[in-house]
């Protein structure tokens, strides 16, 4: 680096420092206040700058840094000097000088900005939730429902199927069948249904396995007379029930035993009746078309959909009865 005179002092070094246009003048003489007056020892000559006790200048501007205010010192403090000018810019254009760096101070966010940000996580958070509690309600427990009753009726074909050895075991009774127990298959070939019948109406038990229920105290089909009445999910759970309310007078229904086929035929309905409305399953139920004994099906649902607050009732009449050595009934095989 060479060192270069400035203009009008013929005894004094200016020396350029760093690449940023910086530099340090320092004169040649004595500093002030020296003691003795005395010359310092100086430097060897090719570096005159770096005598001991060189007075050290502000320079007040430089080459491509015009109006640039710096403090010279040693090669550190220069750095840091350096360092130090380092400015942040605002939005208006302005700069802001810092020690050695100039940190953006953001402003402090008021409590309402606070509070509404934790409020809308907060809903998102249970949005999320609910959205998985309705899909396990509305998908998930289809399929399990849906799995849990296949089963059930293909052991329950498995059994009728299978021929019975000597001293085997005998078929169950009708009506002492245990609670949970599948004892039928109910076909309603209109709407595509074919679902197991199990003993009881109890939720855990029988209705969340996507199987039908039959009121325990009710008529059986093969009894002379009375009122077998069913009961299943309309929604979730398999839903064996969904569309019933797309039945109408005329429409077949099946039910399927270990020895018969009995056959119903559509009578008639209630859109919606209280829950406590228990007079559907007497013998001659209320509400329906019939006015005296006889071998009747009713069978009840929730409505409206995704809903408990009123049943929907299907009422219908046995109109045929065959062994199932005779084959499946014109109802099921469409003839």
């Amino acid at each position: 680096m060479t060192a270069v005179r400035p203009e009008g002092r013929q005894d004094d070094w200016y020396r350029p420092e760093e690449p940023d246009g910086w530099g340090v003048y320092e004169p040649s003489g004595p500093a002030p206040g020296h003691p003795g007056g005395q010359q310092p020892p100086a430097e060897p000559a090719e570096y005159p700058w770096l005598a001991d006790q060189t007075l050290q200048l502000r320079v007040i501007s430089a080459p491509g840094q015009p109006g640039e205010p710096v403090v010279t010192g040693g090669r550190a403090e220069r750095r840091r000097a350096a360092q130090g000018r380092m400015a942040v810019r605002s939005g208006n254009g302005r700069r802001r000088s810092g020690g050695r760096s100039a940190a953006v101070v953001r402003p402090k966010e008021p409590k309402r900005v606070i509070a509404a940000r934790l409020i809308g996580e907060l809903c998102i958070t249970l949005g999320l939730v609910m959205l998985l509690f309705v899909s396990y309600q509305l998908w998930w427990t289809n399929v399990q429902a849906d799995a849990s009753a296949n089963g059930t009726r293909n052991q329950l074909e498995q059994q009728w199927t299978a021929p019975v050895a000597p001293g085997g075991p005998t078929p169950v009774p009708a009506g002492t069948f245990a609670p949970g127990q599948g004892f039928a298959i109910l076909h309603v070939p209109k709407i595509g249904i074919t679902y197991p019948i199990a003993e009881g109406t109890d939720k855990q038990k029988v209705l969340d396995h996507g199987l039908v229920g039959h009121y325990t105290g009710t008529a059986m089909p093969s009894d002379a007379a009375g009122n077998f009445a069913v009961a299943a999910h309309r929604t979730t759970h398999g839903q064996p029930f969904r569309r019933l309310a797309e039945l109408a007078p005329g429409d077949k229904i099946v039910v399927e035993t270990a020895t018969t086929y009995f056959t119903y035929e559509v009578a008639g309905g209630i859109p919606e009746t209280p829950p406590t409305n228990v007079t559907v399953l007497q013998a001659v139920p209320k509400g329906s078309p019939f006015t005296g004994p006889g071998r009747y099906l009713t069978m009840t649902t929730c409505t409206p959909e995704f809903s408990a607050r009123g049943r929907l009732i299907v009422f219908g009449k046995l109109v045929d009865e065959r062994p199932r050595s005779q084959g499946q009934p014109p109802a099921l095989t469409g003839s």
